[in-house]
């Protein structure tokens, strides 16, 4: 089997944002707002790298895709020099989901039984085992996935964060569809994972909930294209909560300070 991560770094696509610009070169140029970009990189680089840094599993691959006049490029793949399994590509603006489609079976081992995806935000985290993890519950269930075209695979237990000059504000949540779901397909068939609207991909195909602690991190930050809200829970993590973190998701406390704190 063959896993693949997706994360949509900025990139201007035709649709796929709940956010409305009335051009392309208007969505560029929000998503390119130097302020903007500057959380993003933060994001990216404290909250999301660690964990797929630091799988425990490390063959799958972490496909990373950009616009093709995306303005710090270099920046990027020197935050990724260090990840083998890190793949970037770049597009022109194009409509959402085929430009998706196009990059995910572009890297699709033919030779695999079957396609595991995951898709990330430039600020989501997940568990340093969540590959191992995945592949584990794609062989506990194989019948279930033989007799599907699709099926999904989702860790619900996780936290949303804020991270901070203080460090990482966080709370415990349980959701469906949140950063550590999947899906897997037969090779065959050639949908992926952003054929589906991660918060209601649990209609469309068997879905398979696990609950094991600490899967996945959410962050909440101004610009988020997601319209929710933190609820009352998020507390500023304790010396206890960050062990807890750089644990399961190899987070920094220290960086996240430093990173925030400029």
């Amino acid at each position: 089997m063959q896993v693949i991560g997706l994360c949509r770094f900025s990139y201007p696509a035709l649709g796929g944002f709940q956010q409305r610009h009335e051009t392309p070169e208007a969505r560029a140029r929000y998503l390119y707002a130097p302020e903007r970009l500057e959380e993003r990189f933060r994001s990216f680089e404290a909250i999301t790298l660690p964990g797929i840094r630091h799988q425990s599993d490390p063959d799958f691959t972490f496909l990373v895709v950009i616009g093709g006049d995306f303005p710090q490029r270099d920046r990027l793949e020197a935050l990724l020099a260090d990840i083998p399994q890190a793949v970037i590509r770049a597009f022109p603006p194009r409509p959402h989901r085929e430009v998706m489609r196009e990059a995910i079976n572009a890297i699709r081992n033919p030779g695999a039984a079957l396609s595991l995806q995951f898709r990330l935000d430039d600020d989501d985290g997940v568990n340093t085992r969540f590959v191992a993890r995945l592949k584990q519950a794609a062989r506990d269930c194989r019948e279930l996935l033989a007799r599907h075209p699709k099926a999904v695979i989702d860790f619900t237990h996780g936290h949303l964060i804020r991270p901070g000059p203080r460090g990482i504000e966080a709370e415990a949540v349980v959701r469906m569809g949140w950063p550590a779901v999947a899906m897997a397909f037969p090779n065959a068939n050639k949908m992926t994972v952003m054929n589906f609207a991660h918060h209601t991909i649990w209609r469309e195909a068997p879905t398979l909930l696990l609950n094991d602690p600490d899967m996945y991190v959410r962050g909440w930050h101004a610009h988020n294209d997601s319209r929710f809200h933190p609820g009352e829970g998020l507390e500023l993590l304790d010396a206890g909560g960050e062990a807890r973190f750089h644990e399961a998701f190899a987070i920094d406390p220290a960086r996240v300070r430093a990173l925030w704190a400029s």
